[in-house]
């Protein structure tokens, strides 16, 4: 079976291993003639960057690269972006990259053509209705890790550094108009982060399917999703070459961004605030975090979890035996079992835990938690006392 394929859900989605060559096509679609290709410094100077602004200048496009951003951005880095859009005089966003640089370069679309500063685009209660819907620049998305799955978000993770807090910034115009998901484009990515945004792609399907609220299409979406990564994430991390594992998990990463529109829950309500409190991967936080909220949520998510384990193909379709197969993958993976394996410090608990109560992924989560809850499951995963 060609794992290839060109869908509409949630947006346009050009699928396939070697399908970056369709860039500037899809630049033409969108009448974008000057775009500003948006990445991390990282992959700024790697060969498949330097190959694809030659592909754009080859087909015409004043192409310009935009790569000034923090692992972690902050307002600064979009404000950062916006100016340079503006400078260069474009008129279209490419995100490649990781969830850091798609939010930013969704960020950079978004702010293009407004007059509020950013954080007044928080997502919380109507304040999406603020956006000049008008002056959202059109974006083309290209994921270069399968994790986040930004690219069919509708929405960014910035941090605001004055308040050390991970501001979600959300209008429905920040969903890319095109995503090209290209899996050769994720060959390169290091066992080590293959792991953590790998996890990161299963703890959204996860939370998705546990969120109370109904959503039949999302739970369907998250269930296959969760089955994905655990086929083929160990393939991937293993052998980073393999593109059929590649191409699976890069499917899996988009099922899990589709499905948490349902809701996402504890992990992410705690991981949001360690990512701006100590700088955090994101990913590698949700993966530490994961088995401490689902022991927590345990008495809600018991049915739920087994059906999914028998859909997965575990051998023990309980709970414990979902809980096992989790703890057994992030020790294949080399996922520390502990948040003081990366130097998370005991004494912030009662701290997150107030920030992680405010977070909006909080009300996903399938049983209420207290601010007191959530600092009792990060010193549990600071102890690592399941």
């Amino acid at each position: 079976m060609e794992l290839r394929g060109n869908w509409n859900y949630p947006t346009p989605i050009r699928f396939g291993a070697g399908r970056i060559s369709e860039l500037a096509g899809l630049c033409a679609e969108l009448n974008i003639k000057r775009p500003l290709l948006v990445t991390d410094r990282g992959l700024a100077e790697m060969p498949m960057t330097v190959k694809i602004l030659k592909q754009l200048q080859d087909a015409g496009l004043s192409a310009a690269l935009f790569c000034d951003m923090r692992p972690n951005p902050i307002g600064r880095d979009v404000d950062a972006g916006v100016a340079a859009y503006h400078a260069g005089g474009h008129d279209g966003v490419i995100s490649l990259g990781g969830g850091s640089a798609l939010d930013v370069g969704k960020a950079i679309a978004l702010m293009s053509g407004q007059d509020r500063p950013l954080w007044d685009f928080e997502d919380v209660g109507d304040n999406y209705l603020r956006v000049n819907v008008a002056g959202v620049a059109p974006s083309i998305a290209i994921p270069t890790t399968a994790g986040t799955g930004s690219e069919v978000g509708r929405a960014s993770l910035i941090i605001d550094d004055v308040a050390h807090r991970k501001v979600i910034i959300f209008h429905p115009a920040m969903l890319p108009q095109r995503v090209l998901a290209d899996p050769e484009l994720t060959t390169g990515l290091p066992a080590h982060l293959t792991a953590a945004t790998g996890v990161d792609a299963l703890v959204h399907n996860i939370e998705a399917f546990c969120s109370p609220f109904y959503h039949p299409l999302a739970q369907g979406v998250a269930l296959e999703g969760m089955k994905l990564v655990h086929d083929f994430l160990p393939r991937a991390y293993h052998n980073g070459q393999d593109i059929e594992a590649r191409a699976q998990m890069l499917s899996a990463s988009l099922m899990g961004a589709t499905a948490f529109q349902k809701g996402l829950g504890g992990v992410h309500a705690l991981a949001h605030p360690i990512g701006a409190v100590f700088d955090t991967h994101h990913g590698l936080a949700n993966a530490i975090l994961l088995p401490y909220v689902l022991v927590r949520n345990r008495e809600a998510i018991v049915e739920r979890l087994s059906s999914a384990a028998r859909y997965i193909g575990l051998a023990d379709s309980s709970f414990d035996g979902f809980l096992s197969w989790v703890l057994d993958l992030r020790q294949s993976l080399n996922i520390p079992h502990t948040l003081a394996e990366i130097n998370i410090p005991l004494d912030q608990a009662d701290a997150i835990g107030a920030m992680a109560k405010n977070d909006p992924s909080d009300g996903g989560n399938p049983v209420q938690l207290t601010a007191a809850d959530y600092a009792d499951i990060y010193r549990a995963a600071v102890a690592g006392a399941l």
